[in-house]
């Protein structure tokens, strides 16, 4: 019953973080269309569709510290709850402004979906089982791109635009339905917990004292890479296909779905291929760094998308791209429970991590407008500095993260404080 109940929370948290990504993503579905209605440029939009991030980045940290304080049990369906409200409400936006406003306020929500996740994880999991358990809920980032799409597109084509956004706002009010019925609270679980510093010590590490570690800054910047690449295919990807490729409003909802789908295959195997590592005897440092360094180095393909002619060699390497991403994910969203003092800080430090990453939202979109706005039309300039990206990312992780272990205070580990600290 107890296995059963583990992987029912991972399924519920699967389910919320595809809704998350449909709710967030189905204005770059619909962006070719508002723009004509509302008579915006590119420019706007790219600000339009970054208006999500800025309060979604913002609310990580208050966020991350909330959930390891009320518990992931009472602040996931609150998150939900509230960005659903927010979803909704987009479609009787009459304007610039508006509309703004609306996604301003969907990202305050949905900020609270990870920093919750990881959490629950973190509570359910070993560290052994961790990145498989965190690929599967991570996985629904992508199910929710791929579905975004063909789902979008259809109410679309039945409703318009406006629809989509009230019907794909509805799906969290169920999702809220079903987790206050089924979820209960996991059984003391001490025997999960690997060795950590010493409690007293560790225990004294407060919230603002996480920026201190070195390790921390270095999932800061390598998150921050990934994302400016994974944002792409979230935001700009949908007018990339159209506007680039000339593909129709449904080649988007089928061929534009593969680079989707393939990255949730590549996820489950880089969350299996983590573990099974450490289960072999790896040290959690090799087997993190390994998935995630190789992961990004991979993903660095999707620089030779924006050169090549042959539109199925095109989603290959956007696939190979997205699933790269996906796989390093997995141990990315694995650190904060590994790394992290006391358990007590487990959301806090999926809080820091996401609100770096997601600055990476705010710069992608808004590079990408105004780069399209510059070249009239062109995405070879965002693709390549995509591409870079990837690699910078891969040398933060292998760089600047230290050791894959829960952080010490520094009296009590013995070590001068200095060494804790980022570099200046």
């Amino acid at each position: 019953m107890k296995e059963k109940s583990r992987w029912l929370v991972i399924f519920f948290c699967f389910l919320a973080i595809a809704v998350n990504y449909i709710d967030r993503a189905n204005l770059a579905v619909a962006a070719p269309h508002i723009m004509k209605d509302l008579g915006i440029g590119p420019a706007a939009m790219g600000l339009l569709l970054s208006g999500f991030f800025w309060t979604y980045a913002v609310m990580q940290l208050p966020y991350g510290w909330f959930v390891d304080r009320a518990g992931a049990r009472i602040a996931l369906p609150f998150a939900v709850g509230w960005w659903s409200v927010f979803t909704a409400a987009t479609a009787v936006a009459g304007g610039f402004a508006a509309m703004f406003g609306c996604r301003l306020m969907l990202g305050a929500g949905e900020a609270g979906a990870y920093p919750s996740c990881a959490k629950l994880v973190s509570q359910w999991f070993s560290r052994e089982q961790r990145a498989l358990a965190t690929s599967i809920f991570d996985s629904g980032s992508r199910v929710g791109s791929a579905l975004s799409l063909p789902l979008v597109a259809a109410i679309m084509a039945a409703w318009g635009w406006k629809a989509s956004f009230v019907i794909t706002g509805a799906l969290g009010l169920v999702w809220i339905v079903g987790w206050v019925a089924l979820y209960r609270e996991p059984e003391a679980r001490a025997a999960l917990d690997q060795p950590r510093a010493p409690v007293p010590a560790a225990a004294s590490i407060r919230w603002s004292g996480l920026f201190r570690y070195r390790t921390v800054w270095g999932m800061m910047l390598g998150f921050f890479c990934l994302n400016f690449v994974i944002y792409f295919f979230i935001t700009w990807f949908p007018s990339y296909l159209v506007e680039a490729r000339g593909f129709s409003l449904k080649s988007l909802g089928t061929l534009g779905t593969l680079p989707a789908i393939a990255s949730i295959p590549g996820g489950w195997l880089g969350g299996w291929l983590s573990d099974t590592l450490v289960k072999r005897g790896w040290s959690l440092t090799a087997a993190r760094k390994t998935c995630i360094v190789g992961g990004m180095l991979l993903s660095s393909v999707i620089t030779l998308t924006g050169i090549v002619q042959d539109i199925y060699v095109m989603l290959a390497l956007f696939a190979i791209a997205y699933g790269s991403l996906a796989a390093a994910a997995a141990s990315i969203w694995s650190l904060p429970a590994d790394v992290a003092p006391t358990p007590r800080h487990v959301a806090s430090l999926a809080g820091i991590q996401n609100f770096a990453s997601n600055l990476a939202g705010i710069a992608l979109t808004t590079f990408t407008g105004v780069m399209l706005q510059i070249t009239r039309g062109s995405f070879t300039i965002p693709l390549v500095v995509a591409g870079g990206f990837c690699v910078l990312g891969a040398l933060s992780y292998l760089v600047i993260v230290g050791r894959v272990e829960p952080l010490q205070a520094p009296e009590a580990s013995g070590v001068d404080e200095s060494a804790y600290a980022p570099r200046a």
